[in-house]
């Protein structure tokens, strides 16, 4: 990874401490307060050890040092409980903080910028790559301040006692963090690769499993196991790269750190035997002093030894950052949709008008979809747009709605819609597309999504409207019938009528319908285009659509090709003169 890529990712990791609110700060303090019960733990020991080998003195002469003992090792153990508690509460409101920053910003580019990822690929992100951050944060962070602690607090009580066993410990340390950052930088790599390839899997084998009956119907069966067999080798390899860097980094730790000890034991070793004879200030090595020391020798090298095993957390937390940064920073490009626009309005109307001016409308890449074009949609009008795949129509309809940006004028009412708070906009806004989505949950909850306080009569009457009533009344679950993920256990038709009484459940001042009826048969087009007309009374309306032997129901037609309007005006005047639309009627009606 470029070094200034994985410093900005680290800065970025930083500055969302604040997220932890004091539970981080309290961990902390806790591993510190266990830090000065281990000094203190030692020297009872130290203390008891002495009195009773070189003093000789009876075990009840060293009551105080063991129930100081005792009362230290309970400390530990609260202190312990609590630090575990609270570092997790301080991941836990750093996810939930990210995650939800996650979600505000999918919402905010909207199902345009979603479709362009397999929704494997997003739940990975949202699920797998935010749980990555917890150990850094419950983990690594703490155990960085406790790093440099410990140690500290170690040699300080060390070096008035023998000097000799300060500098062994002062330059055996820094060894491990040199080895854990020469391991590191390659982890860090490694992570970034590994979560790379893991949402390559997900997206892979989110899509291949709801496409499997079209797999099995174009006998795919067998390539799409060699696809996800590739995929899942891909990622095996490179968490089997992640491990290895892991193991390697806590045995070359422990080895260091076993090293340094022995060097310690060796030393008192050779002093107690009067070979050695430095390091002690002109006065003879205690019992004590060598207890003391050597106690505390693992307990000096165990932060180090633990920050090295948790390093791994911050490799792991740098790989998951690059995705969720570079998804939270994204910018659309050429201009802004309306949901990022800086200066909103609340909006409240009986009716909607709409106007465009020179409107350019864009894929969030740059690309321009269609434009420039100009018409003017009067209140309480409903208009048609028709044209060919690829016209632009449904271009048209995603930046009505401020899923993709657009430049040039849009009012509404004579109010710039970038101005306008995306949610007071969309409160007046109804809208059914070719692909209705319907979520897990009951046929309440799917209808009553946007309208929470329907009654079930209510819910029932919307059902009638739109023809599903009697699908849903001979159904012995009635409105608790539970629909799955992607609309399982109903058909495309049935889909489209639980959205369109969904659509019909908030009052809405502007209907945006894209080809509201392409999956239903001829009767149930019929009713549901009657229940359209009714919901549609007193309320703007564009529909796209390309069922041409309907359009005398609308008040005019806008006629697109190529992104641009090339006819528009009452169906009467337009099928009178030549053009695309009398064109298009002909092939339609010689296809039937």
């Amino acid at each position: 990874m470029d070094k200034s890529l994985e410093k900005s990712l680290t800065q970025w990791l930083k500055s969302q401490q604040p997220a932890c609110g004091i539970f981080l700060k309290l961990s902390i303090l806790c591993g510190w307060l266990n830090g000065v019960a281990i000094v203190g733990q030692a020297y009872c020991i130290a203390r008891i050890l002495q009195q009773v080998i070189m003093q000789n003195m009876p075990l009840q002469a060293s009551s105080i040092e063991f129930m100081g003992l005792i009362g230290l090792l309970l400390l530990r153990a609260a202190l312990v409980q609590v630090r575990e508690r609270v570092s997790f509460e301080a991941g836990k409101r750093l996810r939930s903080d990210i995650r939800q920053a996650v979600l505000n910003k999918l919402v905010e580019l909207g199902p345009v910028f979603i479709k362009g990822k397999p929704s494997g690929a997003w739940a990975s992100i949202v699920f797998e790559q935010v749980e990555d951050l917890h150990d850094y944060y419950a983990k690594y962070v703490p155990q960085m301040m406790l790093a440099g602690f410990i140690p500290l607090l170690i040699l300080v009580c060390v070096f008035p006692l023998n000097w000799a066993a300060g500098v062994i410990l002062l330059i055996t340390a820094p060894l491990i963090p040199m080895f854990m950052i020469l391991v590191g930088m390659g982890a860090a790599d490694a992570n970034r690769k590994n979560v790379k390839a893991l949402a390559r899997l997900s997206g892979h084998f989110m899509d291949r499993l709801k496409g499997l009956q079209t797999v099995k119907l174009f006998h795919r069966g067998d390539a799409e196991l060699s696809n996800i067999e590739s995929a899942s080798e891909d990622f095996r390899s490179r968490t089997m790269s992640v491990l290895r860097l892991a193991f390697l980094s806590s045995a070359v730790l422990e080895f260091f750190a076993a090293v340094s000890i022995a060097v310690l034991a060796v030393y008192f070793g050779f002093s107690y035997l009067d070979h050695l004879d430095f390091g002690h200030y002109g006065v003879s090595i205690s019992l004590f002093t060598g207890m003391f020391v050597l106690i505390l020798a693992p307990e000096f090298f165990q932060p180090l030894r633990d920050l090295g095993t948790h390093y791994h957390a911050k490799a792991q937390a740098i790989g998951a950052a690059e995705t969720l940064v570079e998804l939270l920073d994204y910018q659309v490009e050429g201009t802004k949709t309306d949901a990022q626009s800086s200066t909103k309005a609340s909006f409240s109307t009986d009716a909607i008008s709409i106007e465009v001016v020179d409107f350019e409308v864009f894929s969030l890449d740059g690309q321009r979809l269609l434009g420039p074009i100009s018409f003017t949609l009067p209140a309480g009008e409903h208009w048609a747009i028709v044209g060919p795949s690829g016209a632009g129509k449904t271009s048209l309809l995603n930046a009505l709605l401020g899923f993709l940006p657009y430049k040039g004028q849009l009012m509404v009412n004579q109010q710039s819609l970038s101005t306008i708070s995306p949610s007071d906009w969309r409160r007046h806004l109804a809208w059914l597309g070719q692909d209705p989505q319907l979520f897990h949950g009951t046929v309440r909850d799917n209808v009553a999504l946007a309208n929470p306080q329907l009654t079930d009569s209510q819910i029932m009457t919307l059902l009638e409207q739109a023809n599903i009533s009697d699908f849903v009344t001979k159904h012995a679950q009635g409105l608790d019938l539970m629909i799955s993920d992607q609309s399982a256990g109903v058909s495309v038709g049935q889909a489209q009528r639980f959205a369109l009484a969904r659509a019909l459940a908030q009052p809405a001042k502007l209907f945006l319908l894209d080809e509201p009826t392409a999956s239903l048969d001829a009767q149930s087009e019929q009713f549901v285009l009657a229940s359209l007309q009714t919901a549609m009374q007193g309320a703007s309306g564009l529909t796209v659509t390309h069922r041409l032997d309907d359009l005398n129901a609308m008040d005019k037609v806008l006629v697109m090709d190529k992104g641009l309007i090339v006819q528009q005006g009452e169906v009467s005047e337009l099928l009178g003169s030549e053009g695309l639309l009398a064109q298009m009627l002909n092939q339609q009606q010689e296809g039937y």
